[in-house]
């Protein structure tokens, strides 16, 4: 009696067990779902677009685009190519493969080139913008990563993480034609076209480094009270303000390229990585490893943070379109596939 007893309740309670785990697992897909989608309510954006890119669900890096062609390239890492994407139709239009563990990527509109830094290979690969096709490879230092160019002395500046030095190369014969020592790991590299120098962050000396151009020699080492793990950095010209993103304490500084002091700080979100600039509203973008976009109001000289909100998962790369006031984000994995996330401005 015992038994047939057990075995008439044992069906139902493995029916009632069945449908909460079932239960279960439909709310755990809505939350997935849900975590894909953009969380903005305290920032001042709108989700355009989702645009399926090709390669598998694997790392994004660095993007660049040339604004008189629309064409944005984007550094699939985990793929080793760079991808090229033309703004104006919304498609992929081509595939640069063999660019192994791709980090950094930049488009120089007045060579019709693009570098990318093959950091598998610890290599620079030059790029034919028109056909897309690879047409040097240059040696670079121990993990190449970020890169900024200097117009005036046609060099190509590219920071080596982990080999703590500074590249130079000669764009008009694609030769390495120095390499500096920085004393410490280097983060980004950028370009400043008021003083025609060169900085990149020294991470592990909390410092950021000016290099001139003429001689390849540092000529500032300024010291960043409250950085740590400095990384990204960003230049407005205009306002004489360097934005830099320090990723192991999550943190904003703002440095005033006058008096070469911080001016300001602020909280972003976790490990915020790439900037990116609207200069006509004055938006600055940081954004972070979690998905988490932090954005800023600058205006004479004065920074204001707007908000912070997630964009998307692992959203740490931004480009922005100073034309449409677009923003750019390229997510490895949403549903299995990586897509370049649209947003904009409302």
């Amino acid at each position: 009696m015992n038994i047939r007893h057990n075995r008439r309740f044992t069906l139902p309670a493995c029916a009632v067990l069945l449908a909460a785990l079932a239960i279960m697992d439909i709310a755990s897909l809505r939350d997935c779902q849900a975590a894909d989608q953009p969380t903005t309510s305290d920032l001042p954006l709108k989700h355009v677009a989702d645009i399926p890119l090709p390669g598998g669900a694997t790392r994004l890096d660095y993007e660049s685009y040339d604004p008189g062609r629309k064409l944005m390239f984007i550094a699939h890492l985990g793929d080793g190519e760079v991808i090229a994407f033309d703004m104006r139709e919304s498609r992929v239009v081509g595939r640069i493969a063999n660019i192994s563990s791709v980090h950094g990527v930049l488009v120089i509109p007045e060579l019709s080139r693009v570098y990318a830094s093959a950091t598998g290979t610890n290599e620079i690969v030059a790029i034919d913008e028109a056909s897309l096709a690879i047409t040097s490879r240059i040696p670079g230092g121990i993990y190449p990563d970020g890169m900024a160019y200097a117009p005036d002395v046609r060099k190509l500046y590219v920071s080596n993480q982990s080999g703590e030095t500074e590249t130079v190369i000669d764009v008009s014969t694609n030769t390495r034609v120095a390499t500096i020592p920085l004393g410490g790991e280097a983060g980004n590299t950028q370009y400043d076209p008021v003083s025609r120098h060169i900085f990149v962050n020294v991470q592990t000396r909390q410092q950021l480094v000016e290099i001139d151009p003429g001689t390849d020699r540092i000529v500032a080492r300024i010291d960043l009270p409250g950085a740590r793990g400095n990384h990204g950095l960003l230049i407005d010209p205009r306002n004489r303000l360097a934005f830099i993103a320090c990723e192991g304490n999550d943190k904003l500084l703002v440095l005033d390229m006058r008096t070469m002091r911080v001016i300001q700080a602020f909280e972003t979100g976790e490990t915020p990585d790439v900037l990116a600039f609207d200069p006509v509203p004055g938006t600055l973008y940081v954004a972070g490893e979690t998905g988490i976009v932090s954005m800023f109001q600058v205006k004479e000289a004065v920074v204001t943070k707007i908000g912070s909100g997630r964009v998307g998962p692992r959203a740490h790369v931004v480009a922005v379109d100073f034309a449409t006031h677009r923003s750019y984000f390229p997510l490895k994995d949403i549903d299995g596939h990586p897509v370049l996330r649209i947003m904009e401005t409302r």
